[in-house]
């Protein structure tokens, strides 16, 4: 691959791909059709044998599903269409989404189970501190730098759920800290932590972050697994297409069983 070219995440296509068939398979088949009821052609929602005026009550819940449907198979055509342009075989059956399991310590000691409800559970962009330096704007809210406001929208392309610099305790701390990035992975139903490092050649920039590193394994967050990071230095610009490559990479070996409890 020439390094212009974009990289094309492999595992997690393919997880995307079974998940959004598993979803498809799961949700019940609803059709909008017309039914001539007492001389009067009126449309109306069908599933299976059952059928709902599309203004009635009962209607609403299969007008949802069948919304879920059409956003799920024109996202499963967009997605096949990318994996048939690079790849020559279909998406690898083994690669499917489940549930994955993974746990950090927080400050009281109690085991915090990276999930949905975790995830739920979060306040974005909730740290109080230097306010004055979320300059760069995108899609409502400010962030510290480019580098965060572009990770932010690539998130929301990726249609990824984050949380920005939500309050996080974890074991040993007496004072939380505000990851830069929460995400959830639907198809896993796993959060990852993402922070980002302006590494401008700040010795104490640097010191901070060897701190950082040390806080997230010390509560059994496993570092590019829990934990991945990004960089953005004088001599090392950051460039979108490594978070591909780590995102990439955290949930490969998720997938691999490294899902065992902390």
């Amino acid at each position: 691959m020439n390094i212009t070219e974009p990289y094309i995440p492999r595992e997690y296509l393919a997880l995307q791909i079974n998940y959004c068939k598993q979803q498809l398979e799961e949700l019940p088949e609803v059709t909008l059709s017309h039914r001539n009821i007492r001389g009067v052609k009126k449309a109306v929602l069908v599933s299976g044998t059952h059928y709902h005026l599309i203004n009635s009550k009962s209607a609403k819940n299969f007008y949802n599903i069948l919304h879920q449907r059409e956003k799920l198979q024109c996202k499963l055509i967009k997605l096949e269409g990318l994996w048939n342009s690079v790849f020559r075989c279909a998406p690898p059956s083994e690669i499917r989404p489940r549930k994955i399991i993974r746990k950090y310590t927080d400050s009281v000691g109690e085991s915090v189970i990276l999930d949905s409800n975790y995830f739920n559970s979060l306040k974005h962009d909730s740290n109080p501190y230097y306010p004055e330096h979320k300059t760069h704007f995108y899609n409502g809210t400010y962030y510290r730098s480019p580098a965060e406001a572009e990770i932010a929208r690539f998130y929301t392309e990726q249609d990824i759920p984050f949380k920005y610099e939500p309050e996080i305790w974890l074991k040993g701390m007496n004072r939380p800290i505000y990851t830069d990035f929460v995400i959830l992975i639907k198809e896993l139903d796993l959060c990852k932590f993402h922070e980002h490092f302006g590494l401008k050649n700040s010795a104490d920039y640097t010191r901070k972050t060897a701190t950082t590193y040390n806080n997230y394994s010390g509560a059994g967050l496993l570092p590019e697994l829990d934990v991945f990071y990004t960089y953005d230095a004088d001599d090392v610009p950051f460039d979108i297409r490594s978070l591909h490559t780590k995102l990439n990479s955290a949930i490969f070996d998720s997938l691999l069983g490294l899902d065992t409890d902390n």
